[in-house]
Parts: structure tokens; C-alpha cells; sequence
């Protein structure tokens, strides 16, 4: 059984000293050059695969201090005698005929021979059956959403997740995890960022992500990041075209926006925090984007009309049928109610769509949640609701993203736009 460390429960503030473990174990004396025979030997000796010394992270051969031309072979940790009573009867058979000698074998455990895992459930109360080692991690920044009960504890365990998240020898080698935060409350309902505070680390929110073949800079506490989005990411800008005309309405730091202007798609990008819209911009530059992004720092109904104004004139004035290929909308909390925007957006243009063929109309990739049992009927139903029209069940797909809680899941719809919604008369205030 691995080493426990030592029970700290009365501990408040982090003390690593505390976490010292002296283990003293019997081993074999062994000639150098004969160690290896020796091991291989004694695991296959019948009974006595498990009379040698087993433990994660430690080697059950070391140097031996009385003399360069032997070594120490570590015996198990419950062997309690010279005698080796425990040994199997085999195990000493062979021990006796290769051995040179039983000597006492003292082992040192420091913190970080532990896993934050281990020291944390050292250290809480026995009654928290739950250690909270999850976290999301963006950049240099472990993004941690603890329990009220665990926050009494919460410098603490910032403080053992920025030690010993991987096993490291010395603290100060680990380039990766640099700052520990926890979220305080829920998201920000205007600009889509989690209030948090600095558990334990750097007092440094601009991280840096590397993400679908861009880099993305921006402020963390500041700004709408999931890392846990990466897939559903890659996933809509893989149905984009090159030369393909995409709108993201409610962009953030560019997650969709940047990796599809530089797959060659033309791209409008917006954002209502104007914190999100600063690094969506600042990140344009950082992975050299030239002139086929555009950003926008408006309300998202404000940017759809914009955008399709702005489409219109940059088509010479709109004399030809042109609309976007997909609209992103992803904001699952409320990206349904902005559909009502479509509603008559390209009322002034129904004749020039009917004298172009009637071509096919954008694609509409909205993030919702939904706590329905039946999602898919919840969803269409919101969707008409918004719209004011029905969807078109042939050219709709709901897509399930990732469950955000028991009883709540996380879907992207993907529809076409029809003509009724396109050219309806829009509704009165």
C-alpha cells in the first residue's frame, strides 16, 4: 500500500515541513553486478512476487553506504525484522544463497513525494468526503469553482494545486500552472466573465492559449474564456469554407472568429464587453490577420442589422444578392432571444433575392442550454418563438455540446434561415 502522509487536520495555514516521513525498511545486500539477476530471481520465485519493495515514485534499489561494490535491494515495507518472518519461504531460500547480508534502510518523504490529492486529504476534515483537486486550466492560470464548505480552506489548496498538480522534485521547475484562482460567483450576465480571486501564485491574469492553430492573449478576469470548448471550436470552424462569409455575433477574444479568417473565410466579429473586444483585436495582430476580419464592439442585435448593412455595402451597394454563409451565436445562456433580430433583416432585399433564384440562405449555429427531457422539441419550439416562424426540420441539427450541470446540458442548434423569417414584416414594440 503506498505511504500516506501524515495526518495534518488541524493545519490553516500551509506548513510543507509538516509533511516530513521517516520510513525504515530491511534490504538485501547484493554485489553490484549481480543485482539484476537477483531481482529477476526473486519475482519469479513461486509465493514471491511481492517480497520486494513496491512504492510509486521511490526505487527499490540504492546505493549501499558501507561499500561501492554492493547495493541495497529494498524488501517490502511491512517486513518488521532482521529475520525477515514475513518474507516467503522461497523469498529466503534465495536471499540466503545471494545475499551478503540484511541491512536497515532509511527512507526520507518530503511534500512533494505527494500528490495534491494526498496532502489535501490530509489536511481537511474527514466529514469533506470530496478532495477538490479539479481545474480548469487556461494558460498559466488554474481556473478552480470550489464549494462553499471548502472555502475555509481555500489558500490551502490554491496553494497545494500550485505545488503539486504534477509530481515535481523542485517546486520552482513547474512552468505551467503559475497562478491559482477561484471563482466567486456566477457569470457576469452583460459581459460574460466570472468574478474570482487569486488563491495562491502570480497576481497575473493575462494568460496566453494556444488553441486551433492561433495564439489568443487576453485578460482572464476581464474576459469570457472555456478552455473545455475547444472541440465544439473546432468543430463549427471545420463546416466553414475558405472564401465562405461568416458573422460571430457574440465573438469574445476571437475562439471561432480567428481560426476561421485564417482557414480564409471572411469574417465579422463582435462583442459587447469592450474588454473582450480589445484582445479579440489585439489578438488579430498577434496571429497576423490582415484584412479579412472585421470587429465590432456592439449589442448583438445592433451588429446582426450592421453586419448585413455592411455585407450589403461592401458588394457595391447591394444590387446583387449576397448575404453570410453562417451566423455563430454563441452565448447559450440568451442567444435565442437575439434570433427575433432575423425577423425582416433582409425585408428590403426580397426581390433581388427572388430575382437571383432564390439561393440558399445562411446557416445559423446557436448555443443554448436547455433542462429539457425532450431537448430537441424545447429547442425548436424557443426558436419559433424568437423567430416567429417555424424551423425548417430538414436543414436542422442539434448537436449536444457537454453537460454544465445534473440537470443542464449545453447543445448547439444549426439551422437555415427561411424566407418568412427573412422577409417578415417585424413585429411592433
Amino acid at each position: 500500500m503506498p505511504f500516506p502522509p501524515p495526518a495534518q487536520k488541524a493545519m490553516t495555514m500551509l506548513n510543507r515541513e509538516a509533511f516530513k516521513r521517516t520510513i525504515k525498511v530491511y534490504a538485501v545486500r547484493i554485489p553490484s553486478a549481480k543485482v539484476m539477476a537477483f531481482q529477476k530471481q526473486i519475482r519469479s520465485a513461486l509465493c514471491a512476487k511481492s517480497d520486494l519493495f513496491n512504492q510509486p515514485k521511490l526505487r527499490n534499489v540504492v546505493d549501499d553506504g558501507e561499500s561501492k561494490e554492493t547495493r541495497l535491494v529494498l524488501l517490502r515495507s511491512d517486513v518488521t525484522s532482521p529475520e525477515l518472518k514475513e518474507v516467503s519461504d522461497e523469498g529466503k531460500k534465495i536471499i540466503e544463497s545471494e545475499g551478503l547480508g540484511i541491512a536497515e534502510h532509511v527512507i526520507d518523504l518530503q511534500y512533494d513525494y505527494w500528490t495534491s490529492e494526498e496532502v489535501l486529504r490530509a489536511i481537511l476534515p474527514d466529514e469533506l468526503t470530496e478532495v477538490p483537486s479539479a481545474f480548469t486550466a487556461v494558460g498559466h492560470i488554474a481556473h478552480m469553482n470550489l464549494r462553499e464548505e471548502y472555502l475555509p480552506w481555500k489558500g490551502i489548496i490554491g496553494q497545494v494545486i500550485l505545488d503539486l498538480m504534477v509530481p515535481i522534485v523542485d517546486l520552482q521547475k513547474n512552468k505551467t500552472i503559475k497562478t491559482v484562482v477561484n471563482k466567486l460567483d456566477a457569470i457576469d450576465t452583460t459581459f460574460r466573465f466570472f468574478k474570482m480571486e487569486i488563491l495562491a501564485g502570480e497576481d497575473n491574469m493575462i494568460a496566453e492559449v494556444k488553441e486551433s492553430g492561433c495564439r489568443f492573449r487576453f485578460d482572464f478576469s476581464q474576459v469570457y474564456w472555456n478552455s473545455r470548448l475547444h472541440t465544439e471550436h473546432d468543430r463549427l470552424i471545420q463546416q466553414f469554407a475558405k472564401n465562405e462569409y461568416v458573422c460571430d455575433v457574440f465573438a469574445g477574444v476571437g475562439p471561432f472568429a480567428l481560426p476561421a479568417a485564417k482557414k480564409g473565410c471572411n469574417v465579422y466579429a463582435n462583442d459587447l464587453n469592450p474588454v473582450s473586444y480589445k484582445w479579440m483585436m489585439e489578438n488579430i495582430k498577434l496571429n497576423k490577420i490582415k484584412d479579412n476580419l472585421r470587429g465590432y464592439n456592439l449589442d448583438g442585435r445592433e451588429f446582426i442589422h450592421k453586419a448585413i448593412a455592411d455585407l450589403d455595402l461592401a458588394m457595391n451597394g447591394g444590387d446583387k444578392w449576397k448575404t453570410f454563409d453562417h451566423f455563430v451565436m454563441n452565448l447559450p445562456a440568451t442567444a435565442i432571444e437575439f434570433l427575433d433580430a432575423f425577423r425582416g433583416a433582409y425585408k428590403s432585399k426580397k426581390t433581388i433575392y427572388e430575382q437571383s433564384g432564390s439561393p440558399k440562405l445562411p446557416m445559423v449555429h446557436c448555443h443554448c442550454f436547455s433542462k429539457s427531457s425532450t431537448p430537441n422539441i424545447d429547442i425548436m419550439e424557443r426558436i419559433q418563438h424568437a423567430t416567429g416562424e417555424p424551423v425548417d426540420a430538414a436543414s436542422t441539427f442539434v448537436h449536444w455540446v457537454r453537460k454544465v450541470a445534473p440537470n443542464k446540458d449545453m447543445y448547439c442548434v444549426s439551422f437555415r434561415l427561411t424566407p418568412d423569417m427573412i422577409f417578415a414584416e417585424t413585429r411592433s414594440a
